[in-house]
Protein backbone atom coordinates (compact mmCIF):
# COMPACT_ATOMS: atom_id res chain seq x y z
CA UNK A 1 0.00 0.00 0.00
CA UNK A 2 2.87 2.34 0.59
CA UNK A 3 4.66 1.91 -2.63
CA UNK A 4 1.10 3.12 -4.47
CA UNK A 5 0.66 5.77 -2.11
CA UNK A 6 4.50 6.77 -3.34
CA UNK A 7 3.90 6.08 -6.94
CA UNK A 8 0.59 8.33 -6.26
CA UNK A 9 2.35 11.25 -4.94
CA UNK A 10 5.22 11.12 -6.76
CA UNK A 11 2.87 11.48 -10.34
CA UNK A 12 0.73 13.99 -8.75
CA UNK A 13 3.74 16.02 -8.34
CA UNK A 14 4.74 15.51 -11.62
CA UNK A 15 1.61 16.41 -13.50
CA UNK A 16 2.03 19.92 -10.81
CA UNK A 17 5.40 20.73 -12.12
CA UNK A 18 4.13 20.36 -15.58
CA UNK A 19 1.33 22.62 -14.99
CA UNK A 20 2.89 25.07 -13.77
CA UNK A 21 3.96 28.47 -15.59
CA UNK A 22 6.73 29.16 -17.33
CA UNK A 23 8.66 32.11 -18.45
CA UNK A 24 10.61 32.63 -21.95
CA UNK A 25 12.97 36.30 -22.25
CA UNK A 26 12.71 37.81 -25.84
CA UNK A 27 15.28 36.69 -28.22
CA UNK A 28 15.85 40.65 -29.61
CA UNK A 29 17.69 39.39 -32.10
CA UNK A 30 14.99 37.47 -33.83
CA UNK A 31 12.14 39.98 -32.58
CA UNK A 32 11.77 42.96 -34.54
CA UNK A 33 8.35 44.21 -34.65
CA UNK A 34 7.19 46.15 -38.25
CA UNK A 35 4.16 48.59 -38.85
CA UNK A 36 2.91 48.97 -42.28
CA UNK A 37 0.41 52.26 -43.28
CA UNK A 38 -0.95 53.60 -46.60
CA UNK A 39 1.29 56.45 -48.36
CA UNK A 40 -1.06 59.18 -50.06
CA UNK A 41 -2.58 55.65 -51.71
CA UNK A 42 0.70 55.21 -53.92
CA UNK A 43 2.01 52.12 -51.66
CA UNK A 44 2.06 50.53 -48.43
CA UNK A 45 4.97 51.44 -46.40
CA UNK A 46 6.58 49.09 -44.04
CA UNK A 47 8.93 50.06 -41.14
CA UNK A 48 10.51 48.29 -38.34
CA UNK A 49 11.96 47.92 -34.76
CA UNK A 50 15.49 47.01 -34.41
CA UNK A 51 16.11 46.77 -30.81
CA UNK A 52 12.86 44.78 -28.82
CA UNK A 53 13.24 43.11 -25.28
CA UNK A 54 10.86 41.71 -22.47
CA UNK A 55 8.86 38.33 -20.90
CA UNK A 56 6.38 35.87 -21.96
CA UNK A 57 4.43 33.56 -19.08
CA UNK A 58 2.78 30.72 -20.21
CA UNK A 59 0.63 27.66 -18.61
CA UNK A 60 -0.38 26.05 -21.06
CA UNK A 61 -2.28 23.72 -19.04
CA UNK A 62 -4.06 26.28 -17.04
CA UNK A 63 -4.64 28.43 -20.45
CA UNK A 64 -3.28 31.31 -18.26
CA UNK A 65 0.13 33.64 -19.31
CA UNK A 66 1.26 37.29 -19.78
CA UNK A 67 3.39 39.36 -21.67
CA UNK A 68 5.14 41.97 -21.63
CA UNK A 69 7.59 43.91 -24.10
CA UNK A 70 9.47 47.02 -24.58
CA UNK A 71 10.74 48.48 -28.02
CA UNK A 72 12.89 51.21 -28.24
CA UNK A 73 11.32 53.28 -30.49
CA UNK A 74 15.08 54.94 -31.10
CA UNK A 75 15.55 51.61 -33.03
CA UNK A 76 13.07 52.56 -35.60
CA UNK A 77 14.50 51.54 -39.36
CA UNK A 78 13.10 52.62 -42.03
CA UNK A 79 15.06 52.08 -44.80
CA UNK A 80 16.16 55.66 -44.12
CA UNK A 81 19.06 57.16 -41.89
CA UNK A 82 16.84 60.87 -42.89
CA UNK A 83 13.46 59.23 -42.24
CA UNK A 84 13.71 57.51 -39.05
CA UNK A 85 14.95 61.26 -37.73
CA UNK A 86 12.11 62.26 -39.63
CA UNK A 87 9.80 59.73 -37.99
CA UNK A 88 11.67 59.80 -34.35
CA UNK A 89 10.54 63.43 -34.15
CA UNK A 90 7.84 64.87 -31.99
CA UNK A 91 4.60 64.90 -34.88
CA UNK A 92 5.21 60.93 -34.74
CA UNK A 93 7.27 58.74 -31.91
CA UNK A 94 9.13 61.92 -29.91
CA UNK A 95 11.62 60.01 -28.85
CA UNK A 96 13.37 62.32 -26.86
CA UNK A 97 10.51 62.52 -24.67
CA UNK A 98 8.92 58.55 -25.18
CA UNK A 99 11.80 56.24 -25.65
CA UNK A 100 10.46 53.21 -24.95
CA UNK A 101 6.59 51.58 -26.75
CA UNK A 102 5.53 48.90 -24.28
CA UNK A 103 2.38 46.28 -24.73
CA UNK A 104 1.34 44.71 -21.41
CA UNK A 105 -1.05 41.83 -21.77
CA UNK A 106 -4.01 41.79 -19.17
CA UNK A 107 -5.56 37.98 -20.93
CA UNK A 108 -4.61 35.59 -22.97
CA UNK A 109 -7.39 33.44 -24.87
CA UNK A 110 -6.67 29.79 -25.59
CA UNK A 111 -7.46 26.92 -28.52
CA UNK A 112 -6.17 24.10 -26.95
CA UNK A 113 -2.95 24.39 -25.59
CA UNK A 114 -2.06 27.52 -28.18
CA UNK A 115 -2.48 30.87 -27.08
CA UNK A 116 -4.68 32.47 -30.01
CA UNK A 117 -4.93 36.48 -28.67
CA UNK A 118 -3.23 38.32 -26.00
CA UNK A 119 -5.59 41.43 -24.84
CA UNK A 120 -3.41 44.29 -23.24
CA UNK A 121 -2.51 47.57 -23.41
CA UNK A 122 -0.33 49.15 -25.77
CA UNK A 123 1.41 52.12 -24.71
CA UNK A 124 3.21 54.76 -27.40
CA UNK A 125 4.08 58.67 -26.29
CA UNK A 126 2.72 58.10 -23.33
CA UNK A 127 -1.29 57.50 -24.50
CA UNK A 128 -2.24 53.76 -23.24
CA UNK A 129 -4.97 52.14 -25.16
CA UNK A 130 -6.35 48.41 -25.14
CA UNK A 131 -5.19 46.55 -28.15
CA UNK A 132 -5.68 42.93 -28.60
CA UNK A 133 -2.93 41.00 -30.28
CA UNK A 134 -4.32 38.01 -32.83
CA UNK A 135 -1.60 35.04 -32.82
CA UNK A 136 -1.50 33.90 -36.70
CA UNK A 137 1.48 31.07 -35.57
CA UNK A 138 2.61 29.52 -32.79
CA UNK A 139 5.10 26.88 -32.24
CA UNK A 140 7.30 25.47 -29.34
CA UNK A 141 10.52 23.18 -29.78
CA UNK A 142 14.04 22.16 -27.76
CA UNK A 143 16.12 25.72 -29.82
CA UNK A 144 18.34 23.07 -32.32
CA UNK A 145 21.29 25.70 -31.37
CA UNK A 146 20.73 26.80 -27.74
CA UNK A 147 19.62 23.05 -26.30
CA UNK A 148 16.97 25.26 -24.47
CA UNK A 149 13.08 25.13 -25.19
CA UNK A 150 11.86 28.20 -27.35
CA UNK A 151 8.62 29.30 -28.42
CA UNK A 152 7.74 31.51 -31.30
CA UNK A 153 5.02 33.54 -32.09
CA UNK A 154 3.69 35.92 -35.10
CA UNK A 155 1.09 38.23 -33.49
CA UNK A 156 -0.76 41.19 -35.17
CA UNK A 157 -3.05 43.92 -34.72
CA UNK A 158 -4.25 47.34 -36.16
CA UNK A 159 -4.59 50.28 -34.49
CA UNK A 160 -5.16 54.27 -35.64
CA UNK A 161 -2.15 56.37 -35.02
CA UNK A 162 -3.97 58.99 -34.35
CA UNK A 163 -5.39 57.70 -31.23
CA UNK A 164 -1.79 57.89 -29.70
CA UNK A 165 -0.79 61.63 -30.80
CA UNK A 166 1.21 60.41 -33.57
CA UNK A 167 -1.65 61.35 -36.51
CA UNK A 168 0.48 63.94 -38.62
CA UNK A 169 -0.70 64.22 -42.52
CA UNK A 170 -4.02 61.82 -41.80
CA UNK A 171 -5.89 60.46 -43.73
CA UNK A 172 -2.82 61.18 -46.70
CA UNK A 173 -0.66 59.09 -45.02
CA UNK A 174 -3.02 56.19 -43.80
CA UNK A 175 -4.13 56.51 -40.08
CA UNK A 176 -4.75 52.79 -39.79
CA UNK A 177 -1.63 51.10 -39.48
CA UNK A 178 -1.07 47.39 -39.12
CA UNK A 179 1.29 46.08 -35.83
CA UNK A 180 3.05 42.61 -37.10
CA UNK A 181 5.09 41.30 -34.22
CA UNK A 182 7.44 38.23 -35.23
CA UNK A 183 8.74 36.65 -31.43
CA UNK A 184 10.79 34.48 -30.80
CA UNK A 185 11.74 33.52 -26.97
CA UNK A 186 13.89 30.88 -24.94
CA UNK A 187 12.88 29.34 -21.68
CA UNK A 188 14.66 31.28 -18.85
Amino acid sequence: MKKYLAVAVAASLLSVAHAAPETYIIDGKHTMPRFEYSHFGYSTQSSRFDSTSGKITLDRAAKSGSVEVTIDARSVNTGSALFNEHIQAGDFFDTVMFPEITYKSRSLKFDGDKPVAVEGDLTVKGVTRPVTLTITSFHCMPHPMLKKDACGANATARIKRSEFNAGKHAPYVGDEVTLTIPVEAVKE
